[in-house]
């Protein structure tokens, strides 16, 4: 009796152990005998539906064949022995040597471009701005009339210290004819030449005042924003535009404390002076040339860096205040040892090279890389002229193995770079 129970109960345990697989077997069971009745002339589903149906079974056969294929050559492939072993020819190994020649080194740091005159154009007194004579960017010369300011209290100013002086001069010429006469004492005389004195005084601080109503240009430049527009009331000291003189930028950027020491020491013993170029937005180079202009005279503390000042002539106006850009200082590095950047290899931040010595085994070497230019290494330390060092095919020797190779001339190894190290 257990036994039927437990065979009757089977089916359910199977169902809630697997219900994933139950619930596949519940899909397939109906659509296997949909199809199979459909192979023997017996079609249960309505016409419209019967096409598409059968269609879509016969398609998921067709996909099931496929994959089983698929798995089926995996399996063999992999339990399989490969019939042949493919056998891969290695890289000859090519040498060559260092090559020694003149070559540019350059250095790049990033700047701050000025003018050599930016100043601030201030009101001189209060009072109504009556006329602007200017326009924002325009190119105005020393001496041109800018901005003038209401003058009719200065103007009336002026005009009654005038009368006064007029009249203290009438005044002295009259005592002094009589001084002549033997009818006034010389004392007299003196006192209204004082008095003269004081009002021609006041008379030319007067039209000074009145002079200042009238702001000028006080260099050759070019007007910046207007800060204040017509009719406004101004006090004195109040900024109205700024004028800048481009005529020569100084262009300032920072230089490390040791390029600053070779700097310096190319100067005192060689008497060489690096070519300055200025490099603009967009890799355009400015056609100028410049030249160190000034040298401040301490370091930054916090960055180790001092700054220094390079003079570029504008004569085209190009160059505007307020620019960035990158300074190019140039100099020719005479005889440097030069190597392709892919004969090296690199470890652990340190670069290395296989130098064949005349044992012909293969040797490993640090380098002190001085400089990097395009597709080649200027060498301080490591390799000279006279070694052989291999080319291509590093990543087969070993250090102290011995190679065999074939050798290329320096020069056309060196016409033919195209690539980096890696």
């Amino acid at each position: 009796m257990k036994r039927l129970v437990s065979a009757m109960l089977s089916p359910f345990r199977f169902a809630a152990r697997r219900p994933f697989t139950t619930l596949a077997l519940v899909v397939a069971l109906p659509i296997g005998v949909i199809h199979g009745l459909s192979k023997v002339g017996v079609e249960v589903l309505p016409p419209p539906y019967a096409q598409r149906f059968h269609a879509q079974v016969d398609d998921a056969i067709v996909r099931g064949k496929k994959a089983q294929d698929f798995v089926v050559a995996k399996y063999e492939k992999y339990f399989s022995k490969p019939e042949e072993e493919v056998h891969h020819e290695a890289h000859k190994i090519v040498v060559t040597s260092p090559q020694g020649r003149d070559v540019t080194l350059t250095e790049r740091y990033v700047c701050q471009i000025h003018s050599q005159r930016h100043i601030d154009i201030c009101a001189l007194d209060g009072g109504y701005l009556e006329h602007i004579y200017v326009k924002e960017g325009q190119a105005v010369k020393k001496g041109d009339l800018m901005f003038k300011i209401l003058p009719v209290l200065y103007q009336a100013r002026m005009e009654a210290e005038k009368a006064e002086a007029e009249l203290a001069q009438l005044e002295y010429n009259n005592t002094k004819m009589l001084s002549n006469s033997k009818v006034v004492s010389q004392n007299e005389v003196l006192l209204l030449k004082a008095k003269l004195a004081k009002a021609q005084a006041e008379a030319q601080r007067a039209k000074a005042e009145l002079d200042f109503t009238e702001i000028r240009a006080p260099f050759d430049g070019i007007v910046d924003r207007l800060e204040e527009q017509l009719g406004s009331l101004i006090k004195e000291g109040d900024v109205l535009t700024t004028l800048s003189d481009n005529s020569v930028m100084w262009v300032y950027f920072n230089m490390p404390e040791a390029k600053y020491l070779e700097y310096m020491s190319d100067l005192d013993e060689r008497k060489i002076e690096p070519k300055i170029e200025l490099m603009l937005a967009g890799q355009r180079m400015f056609k100028q040339v410049g030249k160190i202009g000034a040298i401040e005279a301490k370091f930054n503390n916090e960055t180790g860096n001092i700054p220094f000042r390079a003079d570029f002539p504008n004569p085209n106006g190009l160059l505007r205040h307020g620019q960035t850009g990158t300074i190019l200082l140039s100099k020719v590095e005479k005889d440097a040892v030069v190597i392709p950047q892919r004969a090296t290899f690199e470890v652990l931040a340190k670069r290395y090279i296989f130098v064949v010595g005349e044992d012909g085994k293969a040797h490993q070497r640090e380098l002190t890389v001085k400089d990097e230019l395009e597709d080649i290494f200027v060498v301080d330390k490591g390799v000279g002229v006279g070694d052989k060092i291999i080319l291509e095919g590093a990543a087969q020797v070993h250090d102290g193995e011995e190679v065999e190779y074939e050798f290329s001339p320096p020069e056309l190894v060196m016409s033919q770079l195209k690539n980096r190290a890696e």
